[in-house]
């Protein structure tokens, strides 16, 4: 990584504006449901108060629109902070202002100020410079380590970088790390997994790394753009009409680079899409009124089997609505599979992150992300805003 980092800088004693990514689930009595966000960013944080830092931290969380919300509140988040670190977060009620200047101006060393929701304000989003300037005038060095949201320019991602020496956090680190070494110089067999929704997600992560793959295992609801494309019987499952041609464009052109592509073979169906639906196993076609909601028994040991070789994974997009429990079974054995592997494998955040980390197997994959779209783009071999304006190595 040519990018500097934490440990490029001298920041002992420093005030540290740091980048986290805090979006973190909630409940209807804001309560967190998953803290995987915040774990992930306890490395940098320790790092800058080993170091005597003063740090400010900033985040956003879901999107209030512009406007302050008790629901989208990091009030919630300082409590969860400082129990994981063992010792009190202050808590700003804005992120800028004369209140958080004072705030700041009284931190002493090793002490945490977590900032409220940037996105309360719209100049957040709209990356305002004049709003950059004054988030950056709270510090003397910017860190990102907001991986998940790196892909978007906004103003404490992006324009903020623009006023303070900047490098990325440990967890920002590890993900171009990992990400880059996928995009790059994979270990071959190189094996991709991809499922969700939608195909017109994925197009772009299969275009760019179509001649660096040896295999692409589709499952989720856009495995069944590509059975239609077959000319396969899909009943009423998902299926993106306006894909089909470029559907069949892709098994082509997969066809033509010697990539194996391997499609469900049979299904896990419903009558319904809910969780309590009735549902039953189907073989390569589904009858009408039916949708696939999981791959089948038969197809997860084809997958199964197609991984035994690969020396690299990755995976995004759960493979049936794991969410729900009669729709969780591919996904969990691929999963139970790849942890075992000695494979490199890298989970590409979002809905897969959710699944593995519910499956209780996060810590036996090489990586896993913290950020959905942001690992996507990145495979897309895109430029992401928030890790170019990052200060490079000398």
């Amino acid at each position: 990584m040519n990018k500097k980092t934490i440990k490029d800088i001298d920041i002992r004693g420093k005030k540290i504006l740091m980048r986290v990514d805090f979006n973190v689930p909630l409940n209807e009595n804001q309560q967190i449901t998953d803290d995987a966000r915040i774990k992930a960013s306890l490395p940098t944080i320790k790092y800058a108060l080993e170091n005597n830092a003063r740090l400010i931290l900033i985040s956003h969380l879901g999107r209030p629109k512009g406007k302050k919300s008790p629901e989208f509140s990091l009030k919630p988040i300082a409590k969860c902070l400082g129990e994981l670190l063992a010792q009190e977060v202050k808590m700003a009620d804005d992120c800028i202002g004369e209140g958080v200047k004072q705030l700041v101006d009284s931190l002493q060393e090793k002490e945490v100020l977590l900032l409220e929701n940037t996105r309360f304000h719209k100049q957040e989003t709209d990356n305002d410079p004049t709003f950059a300037k004054e988030l950056a005038a709270l510090g003397e060095v910017y860190i990102s380590d907001a991986f998940g949201s790196v892909h978007r320019a906004h103003a404490s991602t992006e324009g903020v970088a623009h006023y303070l020496p900047a490098a990325a956090g440990f967890l920002l680190e590890k993900e171009i790390e990992f990400l880059g070494k996928v995009t790059s110089s994979p270990d071959k067999p190189f094996t991709l997994i991809l499922g969700g929704a939608k195909v017109s997600d994925k197009i772009e992560v299969i275009m760019h790394l179509l001649n660096k793959v040896n295999a692409i295992i589709i499952g989720g609801g856009m495995a069944y753009t590509f059975l239609k494309a077959q000319g396969k019987e899909i009943g009423s499952s998902k299926l993106e009409e306006d894909k089909l041609d470029l559907a069949k464009k892709i098994l082509s052109k997969a066809e033509s680079h010697g990539v194996k592509i391997l499609l469900p073979s049979d299904h896990i169906v419903a009558d319904l899409f809910s969780a309590d639906a009735q549902h039953k196993l189907a073989g390569e076609d589904i009858p009408k009124g039916w949708m696939g909601l999981d791959v089948g028994p038969e197809t997860t040991e084809n997958f199964i089997t197609a991984l035994e070789e690969a020396k690299t994974v990755f995976w995004n997009g759960p493979l049936g609505v794991c969410e729900w429990e009669p729709f969780a079974r591919a996904s969990r054995k691929v999963a139970e599979f790849l942890a075992a592997s000695s494979a490199t494998t890298v989970i590409g955040g979002g809905d897969t992150a959710a699944a593995v980390s519910r499956f209780g197997l996060s810590d036996k994959m090489s990586h896993v992300s913290t950020g959905g779209g942001a690992s996507l783009e990145f495979l897309e071999g895109k430029t992401l805003p928030g890790i170019a304006v990052l200060n490079d190595k000398e």
